[in-house]
């Protein structure tokens, strides 16, 4: 059977993130979505995304394909009712469509002629952005059952403190030194080839994914995950780096999600509590204004290749677009358009052309090529973005 994962109308809820990725390549938990499928499912899978992914994101059609909904995080029930879904079934959740069963020739699809079948349990939902982060908890525990199952984890290391260390697993290759790690309230999972240096303290529920260092002191609280190849240092706290990215110094980091290949300079810190204790309010790109989150704690959320300078301070619930450089003294506002240049002062348009040189020597530093295919997506969305961009 062919499995595509299909981007839902909750994709626009996920920008900026899903600027430059299809729902099923968000990292939540230690996986991404779609790990999560292939992993269940056995198999891999393509992607129905915008089409100017499509190049970097290709979806490979056949004669008979099971779609399923990207935004939805899989479990063993559910898959195995997508195992033997039938021509002309269809499973929903609510009004939500999970997974349904089509040939090539249907263009469009009336589930009003499908078999609908009703799937009554709670499954983790990736609709919002600030869900990555505030779901993380749930997700890591989820991914961690799912990845250790069957399997012994590498010794823990002479030195490493530890609590509960049925709770910890470390993959090959990974390189702790005197680190306490506290498994009590959540499982912590160390990834391959990954670095703990010295005197770090980490809380569980806790993901470090392949190749990812943590530098020295770094104080980790739960529901945290740091992606693969990322570096990080200070204090941090639920947070999500998706992969490739830098917060290698002092200061805190709270209830916030990072995308790929961002860096934040040092001593740069989040305000995750607003000073009236309100709730927090994010900005929302369907109506172009300010959403309710239902959050009291709500950090930053910062889309692929952005920046910012030493000593940045961001107010509680601030949003960012891919492709900024932030920079200077006091709070920038609270939501900062992609490709944008400046702070608090103000802000000028990033060229793109300045940008692709910064682009290809920060993934040539990871031995990655900065090609065609990204450019062409951060082209589409430098145009995409252009209306919010009102200096």
């Amino acid at each position: 059977m062919n499995y595509i994962l299909f981007d839902s109308e909750v994709r626009n809820n996920l920008l900026p993130f899903t600027f430059t990725r299809p729902v099923a390549d968000i990292r939540i938990g230690i996986l991404t979505i779609r790990e999560k499928w292939e992993k269940h499912l056995g198999l891999t899978t393509t992607t129905i995304t915008e089409e100017y992914l499509e190049d970097k994101y290709p979806m490979v059609e056949m004669e008979e394909n099971i779609l399923i909904n990207a935004s939805y995080c899989p479990n063993e029930n559910l898959v195995e009712l997508i195992k033997n879904l039938s021509e002309n079934e269809a499973i929903f959740k609510g009004e939500d469509v999970l997974a349904f069963f089509t040939k090539d020739t249907q263009e469009e699809i009336n589930f009003d002629t499908y078999k609908q079948i009703e799937f009554t349990e709670d499954l983790l939902q990736v609709k919002n952005t600030w869900d990555i982060f505030s779901l993380n908890f749930k997700a890591i525990q989820q991914d961690f059952d799912l990845i250790t199952k069957g399997r012994e984890s590498q010794p823990i290391p002479e030195g490493t403190r530890c609590i509960n260390k049925e709770n910890i697993f470390i993959e090959e290759g990974a390189n702790i030194t005197f680190a306490i790690l506290n498994a009590s309230a959540g499982p912590i999972y160390i990834g391959k080839d990954a670095v703990i240096l010295e005197n770090s303290s980490i809380k569980g529920p806790f993901a470090m994914c392949s190749g990812a260092l943590l530098k020295m002191g770094a104080k980790i609280y739960g529901g945290t995950t740091i992606g693969p190849y990322c570096k990080v240092g200070g204090e941090v706290n639920n947070s999500l780096l998706m992969g490739y990215s830098n917060k290698g110094h002092d200061g805190f980091l709270g209830n916030s999600v990072l995308g790929e290949w961002c860096n934040l300079g040092a001593d740069t810190n989040n305000s995750n509590l607003k000073n009236n204790y309100a709730e927090v309010k994010l900005w929302d790109y369907n109506t172009g204004r300010f959403a309710k989150t239902g959050l009291q704690f709500c950090g930053l959320m910062m889309g692929d290749h952005s920046k910012c300078g030493i000593n940045t301070m961001f107010n509680t619930g601030t949003v960012i677009g891919v492709c900024t450089n932030i920079y200077g003294t006091g709070f920038p506002r609270n939501f900062v358009p992609s490709f944008s240049w400046g702070g608090s002062s103000g802000f000028t348009e990033y060229k793109t052309n300045k940008f692709f040189e910064v682009a290809t020597v920060v993934m040539e530093r990871r031995n990655m090529e900065f090609d065609d295919k990204e450019k062409q997506i951060l082209e589409h969305v430098f145009e995409e973005t252009k209306q919010y961009r009102n200096y």
